[in-house]
């Protein structure tokens, strides 16, 4: 059985799917799929492990224990969405009143999430730059309940101190959440850092073949599961048991996926960092980056996520974007193959120009999902199209 001292690249495999990890297991090698929507009982006022697979899953079971052992944590939960885990958690954790204090650099997607609930309920909420960690405790007020975090953020990869803000949060009693997808649990372990909730779109790095959508929450502290935990059932955002079979498979190469992932971006990296075209370049992993540093020191990566600024604006970006061949334009990231994308028209249109323009995100800036191929071609491609430009 993998235990959690076991190393990731054990953990990947095994945690959820030792053959007897369920009551009744036949000695299945691999998590079975079970799609039953209901189980039998005995007695009537008895149910066994489980009763209704909304409530509990044996395959999804699998996946979540997984799920928290790759993070530290004592406790996972699955979703069907990295959106549907963050909605079931503002759910459970903001009431009307309540205030957040965010990275002013977050996915689009979450932004608008917040959007709506500052209309719904009046909750306010101080987006901040994180990677000055006084900034955090300034935008502090009485009734502060969490902390949003990304680090490195989405599209601008800035990365922010998750040890000295969650020191501050306490101190104030209040929670901080880190969305960990860009750099996923191989990299990087936020509670180990000292945060106290992490999410995941599991669509990205975790799943890792652009084929399944879900999301995951990590956690240390039982009662707070148990909260979470009921909203997942009363809300109904469970993750199917084929998701989480497809999932508990892309997990055991997800160490591969990202060495690779990693390397290739570091090449392209430095190639753009030295093109003509390019103003600037975004990458963790780059020595020019403003937390190079930083990262080193809390985490064990780079990731596979590049952004850089073209030279011109939206013109420039859209004609590069669209003369490549092998990046393939869309949204999205994580996947083997490479993606590519404009965020301003495409993964943040949804948020209000200003406020593009006070998190960096210009109309030059390019967003890439680097994948698993040869880098050579992938630069290859990346040069024929700024020859159009």
């Amino acid at each position: 059985m993998a235990k959690q001292n076991h190393s990731f690249n054990t953990r990947s495999i095994h945690v959820g799917e030792e053959p007897e990890y369920l009551e009744g297991s036949k000695g299945e090698v691999v998590a079975p799929i079970y799609l039953s929507t209901t189980y039998a009982r005995q007695e009537v006022k008895k149910h066994g492990q489980f009763e209704y697979s909304r409530s509990g899953n044996p395959t999804r079971f699998a996946l979540e224990k997984r799920y928290a052992s790759l993070e530290h944590a004592n406790y996972g939960l699955g979703f069907g969405s990295g959106l549907a885990a963050e909605a079931t958690l503002l759910f459970t954790l903001i009431n009307p009143g309540d205030h957040i204090v965010g990275f002013d650099d977050l996915y689009g997607g979450t932004k608008r999430l917040f959007n709506q609930w500052k209309e719904k309920y009046k909750i306010t909420i101080s987006l901040v730059d994180a990677t000055q960690p006084k900034l955090i405790e300034a935008a502090f007020q009485s009734d502060t309940k969490l902390i949003w975090l990304e680090s490195p953020t989405n599209p601008t990869l800035k990365v922010c101190d998750i040890a000295a803000i969650s020191e501050i949060a306490h101190r104030h009693n209040v929670l901080v959440v880190v969305d960990n997808t860009f750099l996923s649990p191989y990299f990087q372990n936020p509670i180990v850092l000292g945060a106290d909730i992490v999410v995941h779109s599991i669509t990205k790095y975790i799943a890792g073949h652009s084929d399944v959508i879900g999301g995951a929450i990590m956690l240390n502290d039982k009662e707070l599961y148990e909260k979470i935990k009921f909203n997942q059932n009363a809300l109904g955002s469970v993750p199917s048991p084929f998701d989480c079979y497809l999932v508990l498979r892309g997990l055991k190469t997800l160490s591969l996926r990202m060495d690779r992932h990693q390397s290739n971006a570091l090449a392209i990296a430095q190639y753009l960092e030295n093109h003509p075209k390019v103003d600037c370049v975004y990458y963790p992993g780059l020595q020019s980056h403003p937390q190079y540093a930083l990262n080193i020191k809390q985490a064990k990566g780079f990731g596979g996520m590049v952004s850089f600024e073209i030279k011109g604006g939206e013109k420039e970006a859209v004609q590069f974007l669209e003369s490549l061949e092998l990046f393939t334009l869309a949204e999205s990231l994580g996947g083997v193959e490479s993606l590519i994308e404009h965020p301003a028209l495409m993964t943040h249109a949804s948020i209000t120009k200003k406020e593009r323009e006070q998190a960096g995100i210009k109309d030059s800036l390019i967003r890439v999902s680097v994948g698993v191929e040869d880098k050579d071609d992938l630069i290859n491609d990346l040069e024929q199209a700024f020859n159009k430009v």
